[in-house]
């Protein structure tokens, strides 16, 4: 499962060449041109990480920002702030409204995107790396192996990149709507419905590795993943 990046950026040339380099870097990338927009996308589909522009039309990077703390699915996603302001007020404000790290404009793209590995590494461990371990269950994401405790799980490939997913976003609740987008991608229709089927297989294959049910129900909201110790 790549993450997801929501680039807020009301320059039409800068979002295109951040979205063409981050692309290449293997994330998923969403783009939002105003700050309204950021926050219907962010609101849609809850991203890995947000690259916010300070000065868009609507509603500033500010702005968005202090809404997005305050809201639950976002409170906790790591937010990189993109300026060119670059006074140390203007760096503590951007900070004391919930950004991770401040980054002021003109800055190198290698820098940048070692900035985001590193907020990344720091806010959600195990997101960049191949092999994820949540409590007795394994995932290679390169060899296409999932085990538990020293069994095995065949897993089909729908039912693989949701695990990968929800190990990749251990405890946080998920609606199926947010799961369709995540997994299934915003370009398929597919029925809501479709998700319980998917999760009954995951949980069917994961039970016969042993261990208890790791994917909790959530009433009227969806699924999380909690791991087991072992």
């Amino acid at each position: 499962m790549k993450p997801n990046v929501l680039i807020a950026e009301d320059e039409d040339a800068l979002a295109t060449l951040l979205e063409y380099n981050f692309t290449k870097e293997g994330y998923d990338v969403t783009v939002a041109n105003d700050g309204e927009e950021a926050l219907l996308q962010a609101s849609e589909r809850t991203p890995d990480l947000i690259l916010m522009d300070w000065m868009m039309p609507k509603l500033s990077g500010i702005e968005v920002c202090r809404r997005l703390r305050r809201r639950s699915e976002t409170r906790s996603t790591p937010i990189i702030m993109l300026t060119a302001r670059g006074d140390e007020t203007d760096k503590i404000t951007g900070l004391d409204y919930g950004a991770d790290d401040y980054v002021t404009k003109p800055y190198s793209m290698p820098e940048l995107l070692a900035r985001v590995r590193a907020v990344l590494r720091r806010t959600q461990p195990g997101i960049l790396e191949d092999i994820i371990r949540q409590g007795d269950i394994e995932i290679d994401i390169k060899a296409f192996r999932v085990r538990r405790g020293d069994n095995e799980v065949h897993l089909g490939p729908t039912e693989f990149r949701l695990l990968d997913h929800f190990m990749r976003h251990p405890g946080r609740v998920y609606s199926r709507e947010q799961l369709l987008d995540a997994v299934w991608g915003r370009e398929v229709y597919v029925e809501a419905r479709t998700v319980d089927v998917h999760i009954g297989r995951l949980r069917k294959a994961l039970k016969r590795a042993g261990g208890k049910d790791p994917i909790r129900t959530v009433r009227s909201a969806g699924y999380a993943f909690e791991a087991q110790l072992s």
